[in-house]
């Protein structure tokens, strides 16, 4: 990056993903379509895009964490909410590589920038990454990777960070032109390594990031491309046609060095195409094996699995999928309790922890899993309602229809559910869904993290407080104390159903209590409760 300061360092990087994200969008459909090692199912493109807005979110986050200040966050701040973000929203075997590639740039530019610096980046990005696949193959990613190391060490001495990145650009072209030479899958195919050309089109919005201007040559494929699923033979081994595991297993595991070093050889002898990347006790794993149940079961081993995803290949390859339901309905949820309901209800979850909001390309995908001609979305967030926009966007241009519903929590999200009637027409079932969530006030429980101001008065860190439509509405010492606060306040305006989500670890005697509270104050208004999991918040509470 620049060397002038610190906040043309920090822009650089956004920009660099913003640059990114934009190409990727461009190309994701033509990487797509080159797909064929290690597993021809058609998604490299896709998954290097979810893993770059992963980590577009990240650095948007912390920049917006000093907009109310007067600087701007560093470098260092910058590269490492990239990396973080890549590492927690990693998908597929190329997403996970591309992860830790951009770990290893981040760990050196972190340090400090400028030429010199972007040459360490660039190769300790490539070494870090090979040593992140079990059994590193030539003609991949990583080769296009070395190829970029080696192209900006030959650079000119003194050269500035822009011609350090158009000399690894350039190296990277000239390899991945040569990957087909190199990997008798892609041959076949008539195909450059889809992987490879991702990390080419990242590498272009690199050049373009530090210098203003992208590369002087343009990448145009070298030969014509075959899409999955046409004349293209995959080889032996890459599950083409059966021979290979079922299922790929990817998850996010909190463990330590010496548990996650025990897991690779577990896994190692479980499957193939084995990537664990991560550092300093959070790491993704991804593998492709016939048992997805012990590859689970070797990350609870080892730590704490989450954030799981098992794609069965086999199901897909093997057969034609059915056609499309009528209508389905996703629902972001915060807590697995809530996810098992509304998948009870027939909806297609996506679960948001704290802290982690799923990205558009997410939502997306989870549209694509609903697998219906129209689609109701349901954020239950106000700070996804650009997202869920973008993700609608998405689905629309591949012939869904989708109606997003500006719930705002997930009691709203709740109460829209449960008047869905898929029978009737779409419109008359948005309208319906959203006046029921629109007629639904939410309020949670929240402990202060800090002293700060709010809406109602000045509190202190351990505070309950009450949230009611947003805005903090009661502080109090305890929760069933604030919990009956909220309550009565909520129900001074009218109500005939109150909805209770409890925490993890409320007890359900606060249940009981406030239920209890309802009846000798409101004869007429019932109480439904729910057990959220673990969802941040130890209360959630909807009034209809």
């Amino acid at each position: 990056m620049p060397q002038t300061a610190d906040e043309p360092d920090a822009v650089a990087v956004r920009s660099w993903c913003s640059l990114a994200l934009e190409a990727l969008g461009r190309e994701r459909e033509a990487i797509d379509a080159i797909n064929v090692y290690p597993v021809a199912d058609g998604d490299t493109g896709t998954n290097l895009y979810l893993t770059v807005e992963s980590a577009a979110a990240a650095v948007e986050a912390v920049f917006a964490a000093h907009a109310t200040g007067t600087s701007v966050p560093s470098a260092a701040d910058a590269v490492r909410a990239m990396a973080h973000g890549a590492l927690i929203g990693a998908r597929g075997n190329s997403g996970t590589i591309l992860a830790q590639l951009l770990r290893g740039m981040a760990g050196v530019l972190a340090e400090g920038t400028g030429g010199d610096r972007m040459r360490l980046a660039l190769a300790q990005a490539a070494a870090w990454a090979r040593e992140a696949v079990a059994h590193p193959v030539e003609g991949t990613v990583l080769t296009v990777a070395d190829r970029a190391a080696a192209a900006a060490a030959q650079a000119a001495p003194g050269a500035d960070t822009a011609e350090v990145a158009r000399a690894a650009y350039e190296g990277a072209r000239a390899a991945l032109d040569a990957t087909p030479g190199q990997l008798p899958a892609l041959a076949r195919a008539g195909v450059v390594d889809a992987g490879g050309r991702g990390l080419v089109t990242l590498l272009g919005a690199l050049v373009e990031a530090v210098s203003g201007r992208g590369p002087e040559r343009p990448y145009e494929p070298p030969v014509p491309f075959v899409p999955v699923g046409g004349d293209a033979e995959c080889p032996a081994g890459d599950d083409g046609g059966g021979g290979g595991p079922a299922f790929e297993v990817i998850y996010l595991l909190e463990a330590d060095d010496e548990a996650v070093e025990r897991l690779r050889a577990r896994l190692d002898a479980l499957g193939d195409s084995l990537v664990v990347v991560g550092g300093d006790g959070l790491w993704n794993v991804h593998v492709h094996v016939d048992d997805a149940g012990a590859a689970v079961e070797a990350g609870v081993e080892a730590g704490r699995p989450y954030r799981i995803r098992i794609t069965h290949f086999a199901a897909d390859r093997a057969h034609a999928r059915p056609e499309p339901a009528r209508r389905a309905v996703v629902v972001v949820v915060p807590g697995d309790g809530l996810a098992a309901l509304c998948r009870e209800a027939g909806a297609t979850t996506v679960l948001a922890r704290p802290g982690e909001p799923p990205a558009s390309g997410e939502l997306a995908d989870a549209v694509r899993r609903a697998h219906a001609r129209e689609v109701v979305l349901l954020p239950n967030d106000a700070d996804l309602r650009h997202t869920a926009a973008a993700a609608a966007e998405q689905a629309r241009a591949q012939g869904v229809r989708v109606a997003v519903i500006p719930t705002r929590a997930a009691v709203q999200g709740i109460a829209a559910l449960a008047v869905h009637e898929p029978d009737r027409s779409f419109d008359e079932d948005v309208v319906a869904m959203t006046s029921a969530a629109g007629a639904t006030r939410y309020a949670e429980l929240a402990v202060a993290e800090r002293q700060s101001w709010t809406t109602a008065g000045i509190c202190q860190a351990g505070d309950i407080l009450g949230l009611i439509d947003g805005d903090v509405a009661v502080i109090g010492q305890d929760v069933p104390g604030t919990a009956r606060k909220v309550l009565d306040r909520m129900l001074a305006a009218g109500g005939e159903l109150v909805t209770l989500v409890l925490g993890e670890n409320t007890p359900p005697t606060l249940a009981e209590a406030l239920e209890q509270h309802v009846r000798d104050g409101h004869l007429a208004v019932d109480t439904t409760t729910y057990r959220g999991g673990h969802q941040g918040a130890p209360l959630l509470i909807g009034v209809e």
